[in-house]
């Protein structure tokens, strides 16, 4: 067992460990906690190592992982183990359990999102029903607990044991939401925007901005991915695109289609939402963006930034100080939450409101 006592993991999507790293290391700086990223292509995580484990607990007090774009879970890492016995995993993992001195309401053993570790899922499912069987018999499991146990299996051998604080981290194993294709739903972007309602917004906010009557906007909407989702909420729609839209989404009797560029409509009065998720440079987006939430036309949108093959994360701070700054010209402010999503490809997706 090597001790990692002093690092946090942060799981990505797979190629993207250089952006999360760059994302750690400029929180590290502001933080002024002198770490440093240890990450390999295509692993699906970044371990971020600190001086200390004071540094350690700094940080993780203060980056909570709705701040992240890239990171999909965020883990305070407390020991790293090598060369786990096929026969007996469990008889090493508990020792480093016990040594945190914890109690925990849950916890879970799961691999990284990359090809290798796949073929993993059988047995942290089978080793996890084992753990806390294990864990209810020393009192480790307590419900009343803000914490939870995290093992994260890199291969069949080695296991990084870590832990979450339930509040600030991601309610989903691996920091993925497994969503199903609504069979009605007229294209699969439309998981793109449920699971981006579900992690960029929590559960009171959907309840206050997500309320039937409602009025929202969709750039870009053919065939109506997008809109199907607010219009499953009673949400009314107008949907822009010269494309054909779904059938079924007209006769809702929620949307109205108007054939025109996303790029030059706008609306004759502002709405609750705007949406849009159309392909063109990230700039080219933002600039839109920034131009209906600096004008009122809406009150709460969500969009797409199609990130280049290079300097993704510089690209992405760009793009955010584009918008920042044309609302600081109408003396506004903006909140900003952004996270590349699992059903997300080469982007990000980002909430962004007036405040």
């Amino acid at each position: 067992m090597s001790a990692a006592g002093r690092s946090v993991l942060a799981y990505c999507r797979p190629g993207f460990e250089s952006e999360c790293a760059q994302e750690l290391a400029a929180r590290d700086a502001e933080l002024a906690t002198a770490g440093f990223a240890r990450s390999q292509r295509d692993s699906g995580f970044v371990e971020f190592v600190f001086p200390d484990t004071d540094a350690q607990a700094r940080f993780v007090d203060s980056v909570h992982w709705r701040d992240l774009s890239f990171a999909r879970q965020l883990l305070r890492v407390s020991a790293r183990i090598e060369g786990l016995p096929r026969e007996d995993r469990l008889g090493v993992l508990m020792p480093a359990i016990r040594a945190t001195g914890r109690r925990y309401r849950d916890a879970w053993i799961e691999a990284p999102d990359n090809d290798a570790a796949r073929e993993l899922a059988g047995l942290c499912r089978s080793l996890n029903n084992a753990l806390i069987a294990a864990m209810k018999r020393e009192a480790l499991i307590d419900p009343q607990s803000p914490w939870r146990l995290h093992v994260c299996l890199s291969d069949a051998q080695t296991a990084w044991v870590a832990e979450a604080a339930i509040a600030t981290t991601s309610a989903w194993p691996g920091g993925i939401p497994r969503l199903r294709f609504p069979s009605a739903a007229p294209s699969r972007s439309t998981l793109k925007l449920e699971e981006a309602l579900l992690t960029l917004l929590d559960a009171d906010e959907r309840e206050r901005w997500l309320k039937p009557g409602m009025s929202g906007v969709d750039l870009g909407a053919a065939p109506g991915g997008w809109t199907w989702q607010l219009v499953r909420r009673s949400i009314s729609v107008i949907a822009v695109d010269n494309g054909p839209m779904d059938p079924g989404l007209i006769d809702s009797g929620l949307v109205t289609h108007l054939r025109e560029d996303g790029f030059r409509y706008r609306p004759s009065n502002p709405v609750d939402w705007l949406v849009c998720d159309m392909v063109e440079q990230p700039r080219k987006v933002a600039a839109r963006m920034a131009e209906w939430l600096a004008g009122g036309w809406c009150r709460f949108a969500i969009f797409n930034l199609k990130l280049p093959m290079k300097k993704r994360y510089d690209e992405v701070r760009l793009c955010r100080n584009l918008v920042e700054e044309a609302v600081a010209d109408v003396g506004k402010r903006i909140e900003w939450r952004a996270r590349q999503l699992y059903h997300d490809r080469e982007e990000i997706t980002v909430f962004a409101r007036i405040r």
